[in-house]
């Protein structure tokens, strides 16, 4: 097993909470570190029909056969046994129990009706680079960071499309009535061409020959299962209009670079994506580390109607701490042209940063340039 970052959040809060929920994609590891961090607890696969079958006709019933600390895999999948726990938990405020999960918007709306103030919530996202490392950016990007894959030394591409396949069959199926998978194929690949770009929904359902509202509730469910994610414009405006759309991003390149048909390391340099792609990772790193501690996203990015762009701003007690990424292999003094813009704007010398695709990493006039091997 990779020695997964996350492990630590966990096991510091093993006991302050009677339920931790471990929710991400399929195929991170959630049940490996599950069992590895709780190996004392009885352990029960909810995809198991007959097990499945029993936590939903009889929950009480369930927990009455498996009396003590449970890990619940697949919880989701039996979405009737979280009513009953709040009842297990304020009974027996000694018993503890994990849950992990693939679908993050069922999971949460239920923990949200039935275990406010009792869960702690945390996501396993694919490998980090400081999980593992690579080489080359290029093979960073394109092989992604889903562990079988490097457990395996397998080829991303063919991999990626069974994943991707098994995705659309089970998951998909599962939360939405799709008639036809080849429309929400086509969707998902138009909405991964957009990577790095505003959410216009109103264009990708025209392109996919959908209505806006389907396009919504599709990307919906492309963040609820933890495809895609969303980042946020920041609205503080300092007196300028600014964007107010959120843009469109995937949390593991090495599946973006199969839905956008990649099909090498040299297919991506030369891609005309390339650069958006970069930032992409560059972005979902830095929510993957914020994620590993437990903690959730602080980030924003920010634009105003002048064209005045920052990629990635943190949000610290108000002030706006930017970040431009660039995926050229050479700094330039230019990259930190609208750093400065909004810097002015705050009237603060904040932290200003800038990650780039060369090795070096320095401060150049008091501002951080960050190698892509150090994110």
């Amino acid at each position: 097993m990779y020695s997964r970052t996350l492990e630590s959040a966990l096991r510091l809060d093993r006991n302050n909470y009677p339920v931790l929920a471990i929710t991400g994609p399929r195929q991170t590891g959630k049940t490996t570190l599950a069992r590895e961090i709780f190996g004392d607890y009885h352990y029960i696969l909810l995809e198991d029909p007959d097990l499945r079958d029993l936590a939903r006709s009889d929950p009480r019933g369930f927990f009455e056969r498996y009396p003590g600390n449970l890990v619940l895999d697949e919880v989701q999948k039996a979405p009737e046994l979280l009513s009953y726990l709040q009842g297990r938990v304020d009974a027996e405020p000694n018993l503890h129990f994990v849950l992990t999960g693939s679908e993050n918007l069922l999971l949460s709306e239920k923990i949200a009706q039935s275990l406010a103030g009792r869960v702690r919530t945390f996501h396993l996202l694919p490998l980090s680079r400081e999980e593992i490392k690579q080489e080359t950016a290029m093979k960073t990007l394109f092989y992604g960071g889903y562990p079988r894959i490097h457990e395996k030394s397998l080829d991303p591409t063919v991999w990626c499309g069974q994943y991707y396949s098994t995705y659309v069959q089970r998951d998909v199926r599962s939360i939405l009535n799709v008639g036809d998978l080849d429309q929400f194929d086509r969707f998902v690949r138009v909405t991964a061409s957009r990577v790095g770009q505003l959410a216009d929904f109103s264009s990708i359902a025209a392109d996919c020959g959908i209505s806006q509202p389907t396009a919504k509730a599709w990307f919906s469910v492309l963040k609820s299962t933890f495809i895609s994610f969303s980042l946020e414009p920041h609205f503080k405006n300092f007196g300028k209009r600014i964007t107010k759309s959120p843009k469109i991003y995937f949390f593991d390149t090495g599946l973006l670079c199969y839905l956008l048909r990649i099909q090498s390391e040299a297919h991506l340099e030369s891609h005309p994506l390339f650069g958006l792609i970069f930032e992409n990772w560059v972005i979902a790193e830095r929510m993957k580390k914020l994620f590993n501690r437990g903690q959730e996203s602080l980030y924003y990015f920010w634009r105003d109607q002048k064209g005045h762009e920052v990629d990635l701003v943190a949000d610290l007690a108000g002030e706006l701490h930017p970040t431009e990424i660039k995926s050229s292999v050479t700094f330039h003094e230019s990259f930190f042209k609208n750093v400065d813009y909004l810097a002015k704007l705050q009237k603060k010398d904040v932290n200003g940063e800038c990650i780039y695709r060369g090795v070096e990493s320095f401060i150049f006039k008091g501002k951080k340039v960050t190698s892509w091997q150090d994110v």
